[in-house]
C-alpha cells in the first residue's frame, strides 16, 4: 500500500519523529536516506583549510583589517584595503622676489601653518629640485601669486625630469604651463597650473619650477604668505 495523505487528526495534529515515524527518508524527499544519526563536530573533527572548491577560503587565518579577494578561479587572499589618498605634500615660497625665475631655486620651505599634514613620507627639494617619494601616479600643482601692470603677463609652469636633473621637460603651452595678467591696472593675480606624471623610477624623476614674467620684469611674485605661491604634490594612485 502506498501512503497518499495523513489524517492529522487521528495523529493528535502533531507527528512525533521519534515515536510515530520509522525507516527513512529519501533524499529526493528533502531526507538523508539513512538512519545514522553521527555528525561533525566543526570543532573538533576538522583540521587545516577548506578549500575554496568545497565552500571555503583555502586560508588558516587573516590579516586585521584585510579582506578577502579572489586572485584566481579557485583561489582567495587576504588583501588591504586600497582607498584615499597614499602620498601628499605641499611646499610654498617664503620670500618674495622680483623678475622671472626659470626654475626657482631657493626659499621653498614645507608648509608648516594652520591644519596641514603631509600624507606619506613627502617630497624632498634640495635648490629648487623635488624628488618623489616613491612611483605612481603624481599630479603636480603649482599656485604662483604675481604682481604687476596692466601689460604684464606671468606664466607658471611645472618642468621634470627622468635622469636625475641631467635635463628638464615641460609641455610649453600644453598642461605643464598657464599664463595670467592682473584684472585692471597694477594689480595682483594668481596664476595655477598642474601636470600629472607617472614616476616609473622615484630614484631618477625629478620637478622644479618655474615663475615667468613677461612686459614686467620688475613684477613681484609673492611668497610671504602660505596661500600665495606654493606647490602642491598628490599621489593619485600606484
Amino acid at each position: 500500500m502506498t501512503l497518499t495523505t495523513i489524517n492529522l487528526a487521528a495523529l493528535g495534529d502533531t507527528i512525533n519523529l521519534t515515536t510515530e515515524v520509522t525507516g527513512t527518508l529519501p533524499i529526493a524527499n528533502g531526507g538523508t536516506n539513512s538512519t545514522a544519526t553521527t555528525f561533525v563536530n566543526a570543532a573538533t573533527n576538522v583540521t587545516g583549510t577548506l578549500p575554496v572548491t568545497k565552500g571555503g577560503t583555502g586560508l588558516a587565518s587573516g590579516t586585521t583589517d584585510q579582506f578577502l579577494k579572489f586572485t584566481g578561479s579557485t583561489t582567495v587572499a587576504s588583501a588591504a584595503v586600497e582607498g584615499g589618498l597614499s602620498g601628499y605634500d605641499r611646499w610654498q615660497m617664503n620670500s618674495t622676489f622680483s623678475g622671472d625665475a626659470q626654475p626657482i631655486t631657493s626659499n621653498w620651505a614645507r608648509t608648516g601653518h594652520g591644519e596641514f599634514a603631509k600624507i606619506g613620507t613627502g617630497m624632498t627639494q634640495s635648490s629648487g629640485i623635488f624628488t618623489f617619494p616613491n612611483t605612481g601616479i603624481w599630479e603636480i600643482k603649482f599656485t604662483c601669486q604675481f604682481y604687476g601692470d596692466t601689460n604684464a603677463y606671468g606664466r607658471a609652469q611645472v618642468n621634470w625630469s627622468t635622469n636625475s636633473g641631467g635635463s628638464f621637460t615641460s609641455s610649453g603651452w600644453g598642461d605643464s604651463s598657464s599664463w595670467g595678467q592682473p584684472n585692471g591696472n597694477n594689480g595682483q593675480y594668481q596664476t595655477i597650473t598642474s601636470s600629472i606624471l607617472n614616476v616609473t623610477n622615484a630614484g631618477t624623476f625629478r620637478v622644479n619650477i618655474n615663475a615667468e614674467q613677461q612686459n614686467n620684469s620688475n613684477g613681484n611674485v609673492y611668497g610671504t604668505g602660505a596661500d600665495c605661491t606654493f606647490a602642491e604634490f598628490t599621489q593619485l594612485g600606484t
